[in-house]
């Protein structure tokens, strides 16, 4: 099994290990997102018996007619709920589209139950008896999870422990499931499985692809392999973090890269943790202060960040 390339931290030590533990999981996951937007986490506390059925379910759907797999794509809701349909989305500045198709799963339990007039209702495959029940547990376990790396990103920055996971209570967080399929001969030159882009959201829980093909951009220019390791989760910074903390966590480039076999299927299924949509993302003064005390993203709110964002991927902006 080939060595990790990025930083490496277990969440237990976070969770139940000394102080001098937890100080360094904060300062270990904080440098890693200071420096090249992303770690490794082991010790999640997520199910991997969870995650091998959901990629099993998933590869059940997949498997449909293309016709069954489109009755469940609702077009007005752009994207935000069930499925996706292959080379629909492409990355922002990109004409090519990714050689994927996705499903897409939310939140099924509010507290603050005004949201749910904001938010679109799951669309769950029929055909398919355990998907609900499995999807929604991996939901649950993940956003678990993402509190507490929200908590170490909070005591980084400075802040109060729970000042992020408070913005992300509730938030219009998403589980996306991905199917890149064989790489077909008539793919269009330009399209990768994923092109080069940035994650919208605060961060992403990226569960053990089934395949390698994740690559970060470095700052000298080059692209780094991601491995795809067992017992791992890979997490990033996305752009709504980046411009709350004023760019001192960094939302890095990345890609999924065409395999050197054109036959291997790959599955992912990347967990969007996304803040309510009211939230602003406006650079935090402390962080401001840390870059020397000049603003360097703008004022703007969760929801026109989104909007403006599926726009630029081609799904739209929202309609609910």
């Amino acid at each position: 099994m080939p060595n990790q390339t990025i930083p490496v931290v277990d969440l237990q030590d976070f969770l139940h290990g000394s102080q001098g533990s937890k100080d360094k999981f904060v300062a270990t996951l904080g440098d890693a997102l200071k420096d090249i937007g992303f770690f490794a986490l082991q010790g999640h506390g997520v199910d991997h018996r969870l995650i091998e059925k959901a990629y099993q379910l998933a590869k059940a759907f997949f498997d449909l007619p293309t016709a069954t797999k489109k009755s469940y794509e609702d077009l007005a809701i752009k994207g935000q709920r069930g499925f996706t349909s292959f080379g629909r989305e492409h990355a922002k500045d990109s004409k090519a589209p990714d050689l994927k198709e996705f499903w897409h799963v939310g939140r099924e339990t509010l507290r603050n139950q005004k949201l749910f007039a904001e938010y679109p209702k799951n669309i769950w495959p029929t055909e398919i008896p355990e998907f609900k029940e499995v999807m929604n547990e991996l939901y649950r376990q993940l956003d678990t999870c993402s509190m507490h790396l929200l908590d170490a990103c909070s005591l980084y920055i400075g802040e109060n422990r729970d000042y992020l996971s408070s913005l992300a209570v509730d938030g219009n967080t998403i589980l996306r499931v991905i199917n890149y399929p064989e790489v077909s001969a008539d793919a269009n030159p330009a399209s990768i499985r994923a092109g080069a882009h940035e994650d919208i959201n605060f961060i992403t829980l990226l569960c053990e692809a089934t395949a390698g093909g994740l690559e970060l951009l470095q700052r000298d220019g080059t692209w780094l392999p991601i491995h795809a390791l067992k017992g791992q989760i890979v997490v990033d910074t996305g752009d709504m973090l980046q411009n709350l903390t004023n760019g001192l966590l960094k939302s890095t480039t990345h890609r999924v890269v065409n395999p050197d076999n054109s036959r291997e299927r790959r599955f992912s299924m990347p967990f969007f943790v996304h803040p309510r949509s009211e939230v602003d993302l406006s650079p935090l003064p402390r962080c401001v202060e840390r870059r020397v005390g000049e603003k360097l993203y703008p004022n703007i709110t969760a929801g026109q960040y989104l909007d403006q964002r599926l726009k630029e991927i081609g799904l739209g902006a929202r309609k609910y």
